[in-house]
């Protein structure tokens, strides 16, 4: 009988396979969760509670624990992104940034050479945590460019639950190191709302900063939601601090519960603007870029061939007209080049170290095994943002870029604390080699196709390999979410879910000859537009990124077809020979962009700067006045009154201050900006135009003891954007100092620091006071900022 017993119960295992419940796959090989737990309706419902007829707690007996743990062997994820790094930069995919972590990870993984993003940041990286389009994300653009329109408010809906969310209500734990720039530019102050920020979608650990960039000696911290001061440390940088965070976490996480995954997104801001790197790191690469851009791009092909990342036959596409011949060029204009791209190339390598130390602890805690960790190079392309000499982001953003002469006379302090470096745009376009174009570019592969690695020993057998399908950021969400066994959820929190709009990579993972399965995808910026289908492109380039002037009208514009099937680089444009198969892609063009809210497209640029113009919400709407309190947290520019191109009073109300210092307002830091002052008791003004000129307006008069009020009345002169202005001192109603205030910001302060009460935080405004040692001295009651009535409001950006 006991024979025949485990016969029986021998043929049930082999009628279901031979899998313990607990232990369940799906049809790829991955887990499936089969533990009885509906796990399409989240947060997993828990059982009702029983009752008792028992009155003494000894003579009965306790329900189960519930617990909604992860499907058992789930693996860990680490989804690490870098910044703004191009398919042509980093040496895992040919390019001269040398990445030895990427390049271990890839000799034992696999790298996709036909990986996409969106061609720019928030909409990459929600498209990234979401599994669905940026446009379905109402992400159509970066934050702070939203508008009023279905696809690109810049609010995720609530139909779309992040898969940090899935995974934490599925048994993870979810931690988020680094840049978050997917929560709207007006969510980003001490009012909120929370729900987008990374605790509120699904992290519940975050520690980075919020927005586009961050200065990376004096970064604008986040704990959660706190701010909060980076240390005081000489040789401070960011890099080294996520990491070291990222590390302690893992290590935490893993001793207090070992057998419980966890979903780490490290997105460390580098190797986006400015370019900080210590300088022993940038001295690695003296000299090595004194051959051009040009020569760049040539020998960056040479090796991608090497690798056979790139068919045979891969051509250098076109680059544009405006990009200079190296050989034309000056002797000072490649010196500066040159040092620009040192320094990229070295903040790249530095932050591969980095995350390689993030890598090893894995290894060192024997966990890397199985956890899948997604290496991907790039956001976007590389960045044009620095125009076509290079230079200062926030002076190019403003309409008066570095020129060569301004980076020659400080070359030797490019990297450090005292600059914010970028790299000429042509130095993109050499990045994003094989081809033409690069980041906000939604109508080339250059500003589109970034290197991807995936390295996971226990579910990938090939070590090394290459994967040639198609693929985009939105597929990374599907495959997590199938390597750990898990659904996509029909509901979450009572609300029906959009439908993943990606598709899982994991058919690929063990089989390089599979058909590809996410044969469509759109593309769209700003205008900028393509689809791909079955290997064929159809794109409207629209813009070129360093040309602010008013592109075509949008029904104007010339599609190029390209057959990427035998035209790797998009080098050959066929519409003309295939008229029919174009007409046939711009068709299907409109008909995906209707379906994910891309239309109506919206193709204007610093327009959409101004909320008001663009229609989207503003902290400060239709207010003229503003009250402050000492202490305030730091507000970023898009939570703070706009004093750009308008009059102004600032009116601060001190007591004990007649030999105080320091700070009584300020917005912005060392690179453009503005600050209210005291010293030796003496009140000063001083406006900081881009980091380029600076005017000084102090008092004559020192503050009298007791209660005092300080005001500053900047009179513009109007006639358009960034003209003068007067800037009045007064103290109790006494004028005490006038000056000229000779060039103002057009457009924005900045792009990383903050507006601060009673401190100047991160990089100071002025020399006149130290970072981190500015606190005003005195007694600081309030300030208010009132806007005058005669703004010119169709000035204002």
């Amino acid at each position: 009988m006991k024979k025949l017993l485990v016969s029986f119960s021998l043929l049930l295992l082999l009628a279901t396979g031979c899998k313990k419940e607990s232990d369940a796959t799906n049809e790829s090989g991955n887990l499936a969760s089969n533990d009885g737990l509906d796990r399409t309706s989240l947060p997993i419902k828990e059982p009702d509670a029983p009752t008792y007829d028992e009155l003494d707690v000894r003579d009965a007996k306790p329900p189960k624990p519930f617990k909604a743990d992860a499907p058992k062997g789930a693996p860990n994820v680490l989804v690490i992104l870098i910044d703004d790094m191009g398919f042509g930069m980093p040496s895992a995919f040919g390019g001269p940034v040398n990445m030895p972590t990427a390049e271990k990870l890839a000799a034992t993984g696999l790298r996709y050479n036909r990986f996409h993003t969106t061609g720019l940041c928030s909409p990459s990286r929600i498209a990234l945590l979401t599994g669905r389009n940026h446009h379905s994300n109402n992400m159509g653009t970066i934050a702070e460019t939203a508008t009023a329109y279905p696809g690109n408010s810049g609010l995720r809906p609530q139909n779309i639950t992040p898969l940090a969310e899935i995974l934490k209500l599925n048994g993870y734990n979810t931690a988020q190191f680094g840049k978050c720039h997917e929560t709207a530019a007006w969510e980003i102050s001490e009012s909120g709302p929370f729900d987008r920020w990374p605790t509120g979608a699904g992290f519940e650990k975050f520690y980075g900063f919020m927005g586009a960039e961050t200065n990376q000696w004096y970064p604008g911290l986040y704990d959660g939601t706190t701010r909060i001061d980076p240390p005081k440390d000489p040789n401070y940088h960011l890099m080294p601090d996520l990491a070291n965070h990222a590390i302690d976490y893992i290590k935490a996480q893993k001793a207090l519960t070992p057998d419980k995954p966890f979903f780490i997104y490290f997105a460390p801001g580098a190797t986006h603007t400015p370019h900080h790197v210590p300088k022993e790191w940038i001295a690695k690469y003296k000299g090595k870029f004194d051959m051009g851009w040009d020569k760049m791009r040539e020998q960056t092909l040479e090796r991608q061939k090497k690798l056979g990342l790139v068919p045979q036959n891969t051509k250098l596409a076109a680059k544009h007209p405006d990009i200079k011949d190296w050989d034309k060029l000056t002797d000072v204009e490649k010196k500066v080049y040159a040092r620009q791209m040192e320094i990229y190339a070295a903040f790249g390598e530095y932050a591969d170290y980095y995350i390689g130390k993030v890598y090893e602890a894995l290894e060192e805690m024997n966990i890397a095994d199985n956890t899948i960790v997604y290496y991907i190079l790039g956001d976007n392309g590389d960045s044009p943002e620095g125009g076509l000499g290079g230079g200062s982001e926030l002076a190019f953003l403003n309409g008066s870029p570095t020129t060569v002469q301004e980076y020659y006379k400080d070359l030797d302090l490019q990297g450090s604390p005292f600059s914010v470096p970028h790299y000429s745009a042509a130095w993109a376009v050499a990045g994003d080699a094989p081809f033409a174009w690069t980041k906000e570019i939604a109508a080339n592969f250059g500003g589109t196709r970034n290197g991807m690695i995936v390295h996971w020993p226990k579910g990938i057998k090939e070590k090394g390999g290459l994967r040639t399908q198609f693929t985009h950021v939105i597929d990374i969400a599907p495959t997590v979410l199938e390597a750990s066994g898990l659904p996509q959820p029909k509901t979450v929190n009572g609300i029906q879910q959009h439908p993943i709009e990606g598709t899982s990579m994991v058919y690929s993972f063990n089989d390089a000859k599979a058909k590809e399965k996410h044969d469509t995808q759109y593309f769209e910026l700003t205008g900028s537009r393509a689809i791909y289908h079955d290997g064929w492109v159809a794109a409207a380039l629209h813009k070129v990124p360093w040309d602010f002037g008013k592109p075509v009208a949008l029904k104007d514009d010339v599609w190029q077809l390209y057959n990427t099937n035998e035209d790797f680089s998009e080098s050959t444009d066929l519409s003309k020979k295939y008229p029919e198969k174009l007409k046939e892609l711009q068709d299907l063009f409109m008909s995906e962009a209707k379906k994910y809210h891309v239309l109506p497209i919206d193709d204007r640029s610093f327009e959409r700067l101004n909320a008001k113009i663009a229609g989207r919400p503003d902290l400060m709407a239709g207010r003229t006045s503003l009250t402050l309190y000492n202490g305030a947290p730091g507000m970023v520019e898009n939570a703070f009154i706009n004093v750009k191109n308008t009059s102004f009073t600032i009116t601060a109300n001190v007591d004990k201050s007649n030999t105080a210092n320091g700070v009584i307002i300020c917005q912005g830091g060392r690179f453009g900006g503005w600050s209210l002052y005291v010293k030796n008791g003496k009140p000063i003004f001083h406006y900081n135009w881009l980091g380029k000129e600076r005017f000084t307006i102090a008092s004559k008069e020192a503050i009298p003891a007791g209660n005092a009020v300080i005001k500053l009345k900047f009179d513009y002169s109007g006639g358009g954007l960034g003209k003068s202005g007067i800037a009045t001192i007064f103290i109790n109603d006494k004028q005490v100092g006038q000056g000229n205030v000779a060039k103002t910001h057009p457009v924005i302060f900045c792009t990383d620091e903050t507006a601060d009460v009673g401190r100047d935080d991160a990089t100071p405004v002025t020399e006149d006071y130290k970072a981190w040692d500015n606190k005003f001295t005195g007694q600081l009651k309030k300030v208010t900022i009132d806007l005058q009535a005669k703004e010119d409001s169709k000035q204002s950006i």
